[in-house]
């Protein structure tokens, strides 16, 4: 089923490398953002033949940190990479790593831009602390202060309510509420059962488990240290396991369906991918994986009225309605589970005429939604969520999915983020 591209030339994405992910102040604490991304920018240019290099590189993270404000540009110069590379940052929440794709991809030309390397990282464990606003004003001005007498002054006039520390939390800053609060909602709203929940949870861990073991992510995870595999996923989980976690965002009011079980964890890593023209393809490895990139769309919706994470629900059918697909027609399906609650409400949306007429503005008949071809090989629950990574990490997976499908075959890469948006590409199998 060969589609029409939103681009006068094709534009490929190949997959690329990734850090294992590891639990929050696990196996990856020491490292910090830059020095997680810099063995996968070192792994993705070693392996261009002949001294290839690429174009361009965008990468971004969610945490901030005072010490860089071009986390691109230091990953390349920490990599050893030639210093005539350009380098950009970008960010948009858990879709950074995949807006910067999509940067990237509407910068291709067959001329002197052909080949981008993009990607993302997040240390959670390396959260760097701060001083509230007041506190950097007043250090600010005594710095500027000349005279004993002026220092003086200036030191009487700060307050005991003024010295403190800032920590960042992962809360919207709007609302104030969590993530996992604001899902919570979105679930009560669309009745999604923790039963269902913990299903999709296990799933997730059974199918990570899985490709892991059958050797699927050998080729796109590369060892830190010893540290070579994945440390979230589990085994030896069950649903009787799973039930017995206790509410996490929402533990009063014993509706509460959100747990340590079915959420994403706080997660550690890096991961990056190629972006390429036809000449840009050229220089990567033929054994590499690669897809065509057909179209993408960005959504944002108010999240004072909708839910914070719905913004997917409300692109997806925009996208397939553009190129009149059916949910049918898309083989596979890779959807970011930043909590099981939030794949089920997208899909509930997905099925609901109602939503799809009056709220996402598509008044049209889709089908069933394929759930059975959903994260076939795992995804965030049980993989893990560093948030800069997860876009690069996603739409790898999928590439290499797809490839080995028949030319034609459609996939649809999905994430949702912070601030009521989300992101999501159509690609198809060459």
């Amino acid at each position: 089923m060969a589609l029409k591209s939103r681009y006068d030339r094709p534009v490929w994405l190949a997959s690329g490398l990734r850090t294992p992910f590891a639990k929050v102040d696990g196996a990856l604490a020491s490292q910090d953002a830059i020095a997680l991304s810099v063995p996968v920018a070192q792994h993705m240019l070693a392996s261009l033949p002949d001294g290839k290099r690429p174009d361009f590189a965008a990468w971004g993270s969610v945490v901030p940190n005072l010490t860089w404000s071009n986390i691109a540009r230091e990953v390349l110069m920490d990599a050893g990479a030639p210093a005539t590379i350009p380098a950009f940052s970008t960010i948009m929440a858990c879709s950074t790593s995949m807006i910067g794709m999509i940067e990237a991809a509407g910068m291709l030309d067959d001329d002197s831009l052909q080949l981008a390397l993009v990607g993302g990282v997040d240390s959670l464990s390396r959260v760097q602390l701060g001083l509230p606003q007041r506190l950097s004003d007043w250090i600010r001005q005594f710095q500027k202060a000349r005279s004993v007498g002026e220092k003086v002054s200036h030191a009487l006039s700060l307050k005991l309510g003024d010295i403190s520390l800032y920590i960042p939390g992962i809360v919207n800053r709007t609302t104030g509420l969590s993530m996992g609060e604001h899902t919570e909602i979105t679930a009560k709203d669309w009745h999604i059962r923790r039963e269902d929940e913990d299903a999709l949870a296990l799933a997730s861990h059974q199918n990570t488990v899985a490709a892991w073991n059958n050797g699927f992510f050998d080729d796109l995870v590369i060892p830190i240290g010893d540290y070579r595999r994945d440390g979230i996923a589990r085994a030896d989980t069950s649903l009787e396991k799973l039930a017995k976690l206790p509410p996490a965002f929402d533990r009063t009011s014993g509706q509460g369906t959100l747990t340590a079980g079915n959420s994403s964890p706080l997660t550690d890593g890096a991961a990056g991918l190629w972006v390429a023209s036809d000449k840009g393809l050229d220089r990567i490895p033929s054994h590499v994986p690669r897809v065509r990139l057909v179209d993408w769309e960005i959504a944002a919706v108010d999240f004072r009225v909708e839910g914070l994470l719905m913004a997917p629900a409300f692109a997806i059918p925009k996208l397939l309605a553009r190129h009149n697909l059916r949910y049918d027609d898309v083989r596979l399906w890779e959807i970011h589970e930043a909590f099981a609650a939030q794949v089920l409400f997208h899909m509930a949306a997905l099925e609901n005429r109602d939503f799809l007429t009056r709220k996402a503005g598509v008044d049209r008949d889709f089908g069933p939604f394929p759930r059975d071809r959903v994260n076939p090989n795992g995804g965030s629950l049980a993989i893990g969520h560093p948030f800069g990574a997860t876009g690069a990490r996603i739409l790898s997976q999928a590439v290499k999915e797809l490839a080995a499908m028949p030319s034609g075959t459609l996939a649809i890469v999905s994430i949702c983020a912070d601030g009521g948006q989300g992101t999501v590409a159509l690609l198809e199998a060459a």
